[in-house]
């Protein structure tokens, strides 16, 4: 019996654990204020730009945030709302969203345009930050 109690608790933990982990390797919010220090402090940096009303947006976002539990500790994701931060969306020229830019080591490097499927934003990330 203690060791089915034990088994369970352990279980527990693991799950709680990995929810933990989860909650903090979403795509972090981001503004115009704050979006230049957070592409300069990752080395790589994948920017989500999109809008709450935004279907396409919508559609994409669990993708973006499996990719961020995924591959947390080797790429940051960031979210930038481009109705509330208009001059970082209009410094990127971003025209359509989403729209996800990719910076490596500070640098723009590449940017995915639409809803593509996870496989191939993965791919995308993965060829240009040397995954």
């Amino acid at each position: 019996m203690d060791e089915e109690l034990e088994e369970i608790r352990r279980k527990k933990l693991k799950e709680i654990q990995e929810e933990i982990e989860r909650r903090n390797s979403k795509p972090q919010e981001i503004d115009d204020e704050t979006f230049d220090q957070f592409v300069s402090s990752n080395n790589v940096a994948v920017i989500d730009f999109w809008a709450p009303w935004c279907a396409p947006c919508r559609m994409v976002a669990p993708s973006i945030e499996s990719l961020a539990f995924e591959l947390r500790g080797r790429v940051a994701f960031g979210k930038l709302n481009v109705d509330e931060n208009q001059a970082t969306a209009a410094r990127f020229n971003v025209m359509s969203i989403p729209t996800l830019a990719i910076f490596v080591n500070g640098k723009y490097v590449d940017r995915i345009v639409g809803a593509l499927p996870k496989a191939a934003i993965y791919e995308r990330i993965a060829k240009v930050a040397g995954l």
